[in-house]
């Protein structure tokens, strides 16, 4: 099962890292381009080493990481550790404060098929490409990925709580996020984190690219070396993991959002809805995402002139032809990608991971604003997946439409570094 071990992160220098908040940034796939701009003025910023702003980002990541590592920029530490990382945060509209608790470590790397780390999302080949080449130049997982594993005892959540009380950096990141770092070297205490997790199973939360990134390069690597042992550090991955029983873990609804749609009409378009769904007007398209929460197979339709609540009608669920399984196939996001842009909006199922005419948007308001904007077309609003269907796809051996989840808050980049040239 799961194979964690400790590690000597590199981490930035003292000095430096009095002001830490100055040298984390978002994770490659979240980053806008104005939070890159305003980013890339700090020459010592992890996102010069996430995403290089160069022709040739994965050789200049490496001559500049190797530029840092001898002027002392970063260090490593002396002791292996596992890094206890805290996440303190608010939702949108509320005042009570969260807080998801986890920690850092490096975990042995699986083959999909093995069914040790299981996804529940595919991959877009061009950017596992982008990370397998920054990984083989720079030998550096420079942010860790997200994953869960399951523990209803809560065995290792005093270690966590008692450590978090000595923080080697507390900081508030671009989200809002109030983030904590602090680390156990106790080498009685993390045996019983490497032990735990050897009857686990890993559900990658965030991260499939960089994971399969480093699946690529562990395989390669290991064709080249004729010694393979299987403890070289190419066998390891950076991670981040949380219990799935926490209650403080939160996955927030991606919105779709439909543009340069040929003769798209709202008359029509309804009647097309009427067929399989029950069509509500709705007066004001901003209390849309409040009217279809927890409500089953239901979505806000918003167009230029109104916007409407549409629910699946039951008896219309068995015409969903496509060859999944039920816990596949019952999802809400897979209701709307084949009943409303497949079916309704006439973009195939095949097509819809690559097609220019989807956009994803985690913002309500930005839907709203983009549609009205006359941006899109319409915005489809949805309800946010729980982790008891992650959970249920994941053991099933299939994935969830693209763009499912998205868990918040999301990890950040800075707090350290991982070498698997170590």
């Amino acid at each position: 099962m799961a194979d964690i071990k400790p590690l000597r992160a590199w981490r930035y220098n003292e000095d430096l890292s009095k002001n830490i908040e100055e040298l984390t940034s978002p994770l490659f796939d979240v980053v806008s381009e104005k939070q890159r701009k305003a980013l890339y003025q700090n020459p010592y910023n992890s996102i010069h080493l996430s995403v290089p702003a160069t022709d040739h980002p994965a050789d200049h990541a490496a001559s500049l990481l190797a530029t840092w590592k001898k002027e002392g920029i970063i260090k490593q530490d002396n002791k292996p550790g596992i890094y206890v990382y805290y996440q303190y945060y608010r939702l949108p509209g509320s005042s009570e404060e969260f807080c998801r608790k986890g920690f850092i470590c490096n975990i042995r790397i699986h083959d999909w098929s093995e069914k040790i780390i299981l996804r529940h999302e595919n991959t877009i080949p061009k950017s596992v490409n982008d990370r397998i080449e920054i990984l083989k130049k720079t030998k550096l997982n420079v942010s860790a990925t997200y994953g869960l594993y399951t523990d209803t005892t809560y065995e290792l959540e005093p270690y966590l709580d008692a450590a978090i009380l000595q923080p080697i950096y507390e900081t508030e990141d671009y989200q809002g996020v109030r983030d904590v770092l602090a680390v156990i070297t106790d080498v009685e205490i993390i045996q019983k984190f490497i032990t735990l997790l050897k009857i686990k199973t890993i559900i990658l939360a965030d991260g499939h690219h960089r994971y399969e990134g480093s699946l690529v390069h562990k395989q390669r690597q290991e064709k080249l070396n004729p010694d393979h042992t299987g403890e070289e550090g190419y066998n390891f991955h950076l991670m981040y993991l949380t219990n799935t029983e926490d209650g403080n873990m939160r996955i927030l609804p991606t919105h779709r959002l439909l543009k340069n749609l040929n003769g798209l009409n709202e008359k029509a378009l309804i009647e097309k809805f009427e067929k399989n769904f029950i069509v509500k007007k709705i007066e004001e398209a901003s209390t849309l995402n409040e009217i279809i929460i927890g409500k089953k197979w239901a979505f806000g339709i918003v167009l230029p002139q109104g916007a409407y609540k549409v629910r699946l009608k039951p008896e219309a669920f068995p015409k969903l032809r496509w060859p999944f399984p039920s816990e596949v196939k019952s999802l809400d996001l897979t209701v709307m990608h084949y009943f409303i842009i497949e079916k309704i909006l006439g973009i195939p199922g095949k097509e819809q991971r690559q097609s220019d005419n989807i956009l994803f948007e985690r913002n309500f308001i930005e839907c709203l604003e983009k549609v009205h904007a006359g941006d899109v077309q319409l915005a489809i609003i949805t309800n946010e997946v729980t982790i008891e269907e992650v959970k249920s796809v994941c053991a099933s051996g299939y994935t969830m439409p693209q763009k499912s989840t998205y868990f918040y808050p999301k990890v950040i980049c800075g707090l350290l570094f991982s070498s698997i040239e170590d």
